[in-house]
């Protein structure tokens, strides 16, 4: 059944946003070049990795590494960029990831392989299900950004602090997540959205 809501939602919605999709990707490739979309490597269902698509909302690195994020490190996301965080549109894509199979609406949250190496016995729990657009973790930690970016060691705080209370998170939804619960997750997100200013 949540396979099924997942593709009709994840169709359907790919559908009726595509007009705000194709805004979104023109205003991308308009004030900050080419690529319009990110990808990265994520660890989802069993172990598996699969590549993740969002739009791009950062500059390229000047030394012509790759486009990935460092923990609390702002200074590379683009104005128009901000926005996109902010209001979740750039995470939109992943509907996608959906249709493919490789996500669900609702799960943990995806990581790099570098994160799920931290306490690995925990995240085989975590891999047992589809990761998701949103979660509870999600709700609780949309402002990670800006709460890393004003530590010292966003790195050591984010691995000793904020990850494993991520993990408590993931593992409670594993134990008891349920059809009506996905479906209140999905409302909360949205009015956390919407509640928080571009």
């Amino acid at each position: 059944m949540k396979r099924l809501f997942d593709s009709l939602v994840a169709t359907v919605g790919l559908l009726l946003l595509s007009p705000l999709l194709l805004c979104a990707g023109l205003a991308v490739l308009l004030f900050d070049g080419w690529p319009v979309f990110f990808f990265q490597e994520r660890i989802g269902l069993g172990g598996r990795s699969f590549r993740i698509v969002k739009f791009c909302s950062m500059r390229a690195p000047a030394d012509g590494r790759s486009h990935d994020f460092d923990l609390g490190n702002q200074s590379r996301v683009t104005r128009l960029g901000r926005f996109l965080r902010t209001t979740k549109i750039d995470e939109l894509p992943q509907l996608w990831n959906v249709l493919k199979g490789e996500m669900s609406l609702v799960g943990p949250r995806p990581e790099v392989q570098k994160w799920t190496e931290v306490y690995p016995e925990r995240w085989a729990l975590v891999h047992s299900v589809r990761p998701g657009i949103t979660d509870p973790a999600s709700i609780l930690y949309r402002h990670e950004e800006k709460t890393l970016s004003a530590l010292a060691n966003p790195e050591k705080a984010y691995r000793e602090e904020i990850l494993p209370k991520k993990l408590e998170l993931y593992e409670e939804y594993v134990r008891s997540h349920s059809f009506s619960g996905d479906l209140r997750l999905l409302m909360e997100t949205f009015l956390a959205v919407i509640k928080t200013k571009p």
